[in-house]
């Protein structure tokens, strides 16, 4: 018996000796790491929801309101050279819900800005007659084609959703009752409106 003990000694003396260390976990350079990870992504988060709202109220204020107003400009342009009575009808309804919006725009800014036309920020201005001048050019081009009021419903479908998709930002960001009931107005009338342009048919 004396042996094996002895046999049994020695190899509880050769064993490994277990690290009592705890792992990548405990490391400094894994928790700088980590707490780096989690500041870069609070940032990415704060920027994100700055960039949702970029400009704020005034600014995508000013941009619907342009956009509105040159619409309208080029809908007056076009309108009676549309040939469908149905389109033109549709056409009609629209121009006039941008031009209660753009009123209803116009006293909100001009009480809470003093809202000045020349005022509205140079790159706004740029960007939507850029737009603007963009939708007249494809416009005349179908009407040289004969083929406007396919191309007509077609842009005032897609000028619709660009209305609707700027007013949900503003109903979003503003804290008045009075602007954010102007808005969600126009957008419900838009919204009702916008199938009868992008299910528009020639040969109905």
């Amino acid at each position: 018996m004396q042996g094996q003990d002895y046999l049994n000694q020695i190899s509880a003396e050769n064993r490994p000796i277990k690290k009592t260390g705890k792992g990548i976990f405990s490391s400094k350079i894994f928790m700088a790491s980590l707490i780096g990870l989690m500041v870069l992504i609070i940032v990415i988060i704060i920027g994100s929801i700055l960039s949702g709202n970029k400009g704020g109220e005034k600014n995508l204020s000013f941009a619907l309101k342009l956009h509105l107003d040159n619409t309208a400009t080029v809908i007056s342009n076009y309108q009676s050279s549309v040939k469908s009575s149905d389109l033109r009808s549709h056409s009609a309804s629209l121009y006039s819900i941008i031009s209660n919006t753009s009123r209803g725009l116009t006293d909100y800014l001009t009480e809470k800005y003093d809202y000045k036309e020349k005022d509205a920020n140079k790159n706004l201005v740029e960007e939507a007659t850029l737009s603007k001048d963009g939708l007249e050019a494809d416009l005349f081009e179908a009407k040289i084609n004969g083929n406007l009021d396919r191309i007509y419903a077609h842009k005032m479908a897609y000028e619709i959703s660009l209305f609707m998709n700027e007013e949900t930002k503003l109903i979003n960001t503003t804290k008045n009752s009075d602007y954010k009931e102007i808005l969600t107005k126009s957008y419900n009338s838009l919204d009702n409106l916008y199938d009868s342009f992008s299910n528009f048919s020639e040969t109905k």
